[in-house]
């Protein structure tokens, strides 16, 4: 508890090791909430990004919060439920001859200049043998009502505006955009959107209605709806090309590169200094053979390795996690550490240990190995980040796991879907943000480490 308590107050000592260790720390408590918030198997099934999940969201979103630096702002994407917010009502009326007339109103305010991508109403309806029959209008600020669908639902029915063929034909025509000098309307959305006769378009902002007019046609029959509209900023962290929200790959991308690169540094440095402690003690073939071992090793190019076994046999982040221990534990590392093994062996309390009869394993694991433990600490932090880094490379390499949401992932992504090109840097700056700032956190954290356990250092 002492030397904790000594070895805590030398931290402090160094600004560097107070900041890198608040990182790290940070990054823990971040991943910690991540698990809880969004568990392990919630965030695969929300990366497959199937269409049930990713419905909501807009694709190629940027983050809403680009919209505090903008004087002109982007649409958010709004999701209402009829008859739960107050902007989206919802009426019934009995009929007569049985059933329900039910109307549902959605006001709102568009006041930008740029186009929202496009409007949905998810209706979920039961009935036993008549199916109910719906209409949908949409009034502009003008004043112009415009009919946008009619016609019977099912039990589960999408309708999406911007693929309404016959409601764009209508569209041409109101806009007078069916002569031959002009072009005609590139989008259902930019039809309603606009202002009636304009060229080139301009948005007509102000309030629209949507009102909705469903009849049910049998006792209990009840029509419920969902209006999701999809604008051009969306969540923390913006979508992707799948409409996937990035918050999940993000999130997840702290535990997933923390136990990646502190797995692989922990039993990298743990398995390779119990092996040169082996070696060392017992010497005669069993160090010539490690030390051979070692030798070729750190010839094999294990990247190179690491990029077949990604392409030829698994993918799975576990399996090149074992691969990179495994290509690991004979590196430089052991060279190193039976230098210091060799000057342990002739202390004098090992001569102690075998004069009262310790046996071989017991003086290896309580009086050699705590010996160097100290030693091995600062290289053990300071190669996590080279490991999380790893795994990234390997993701941007197009060998991640693609089952498993990560930050490299992402990067690979935006890569290969013209990020760059389209001008949607958020897909990449923040997943790279966050793989600097681990980075940074641990290679402060280690270097001060490395003044405080190497007392030679302290005054460089």
């Amino acid at each position: 508890m002492k030397k904790f308590k000594d070895t805590f107050q030398d931290i402090v000592r160094y600004p560097s090791a107070v900041v890198g260790l608040l990182i790290v720390l940070a990054l823990i408590v971040f991943s910690i909430y991540t698990m809880i918030t969004i568990p392990y198997k919630e965030a695969i099934h929300l990366w497959k990004g199937t269409e049930a999940v990713v419905y909501k969201n807009p694709r190629n979103a940027r983050p809403t919060w680009v919209n505090w630096f903008r004087k002109d702002k982007l649409p958010v994407s709004v999701d209402v439920y009829a008859g739960e917010d107050e902007d989206f009502t919802k009426e019934v009326t009995p009929r007569k001859k049985g059933g329900n007339q039910i109307e549902f109103n959605y006001e709102f305010d568009y006041n930008y200049n740029q186009l929202p991508q496009d409007i949905f109403i998810y209706f979920k309806s039961n009935y036993v043998d008549k199916n109910p029959f719906v209409v949908i209008n949409m009034t502009t600020p003008a004043g112009e009502e415009i009919k946008i669908y009619d016609g019977g639902i099912s039990r589960a029915t999408n309708v999406r505006f911007g693929q309404e063929e016959k409601l764009l034909t209508r569209l041409v025509r109101l806009h007078g955009r069916d002569t031959e000098t002009q072009d005609q309307l590139r989008s259902v959305i930019e039809g309603l959107f606009t202002k009636m006769g304009s060229y080139p378009p301009v948005v007509d902002k102000g309030t629209y209605t949507i009102n909705v007019k469903a009849t049910t046609f049998e006792e209990g029959s009840d029509v419920e709806a969902e209006l999701v509209m999809h604008g051009t900023v969306f969540g923390l962290f913006g979508t992707d090309h799948m409409r996937r929200d990035l918050k999940v790959a993000i999130m997840w991308g702290a535990p997933i590169a923390l136990a990646f690169g502190l797995t692989a540094a922990l039993g990298t440095a743990l398995i390779s200094m119990f092996i040169a402690a082996l070696g060392t003690w017992f010497g005669g073939w069993l160090d010539e053979l490690i030390q051979r071992i070692t030798e070729v090793n750190m010839v094999i190019p294990y990247l190179s390795i690491l990029i077949m076994v990604g392409t030829f046999y698994s993918r799975s982040i576990w399996v090149l996690l074992l691969v990179t221990i495994l290509l690991n534990i004979f590196s430089g590392a052991i060279k190193s550490r039976r230098a210091i093994f060799l000057q342990v062996r002739e202390s004098t309390y090992i001569e102690a240990a075998k004069a009262y009869g310790a046996s071989d394993y017991r003086i290896i694991i309580r009086y050699m190995i705590p010996r160097v433990i100290p030693m091995i600490i600062p290289g053990l932090v300071s190669a996590v980040p080279a490991y999380v880094f790893l795994e990234a490379s390997l993701a941007i390499l197009g060998l991640g796991d693609p089952t498993v949401p990560t930050w490299g992932k992402i990067i690979n992504d935006a890569r290969t879907n013209g990020a760059l090109y389209q001008g949607m840097f958020y897909w990449i700056l923040e997943p790279a943000v966050f793989l600097m700032i681990t980075g940074l956190g641990f290679a402060m954290l280690g270097f001060a480490l490395d003044r405080i356990f190497n007392p030679r250092l302290r005054g460089m």
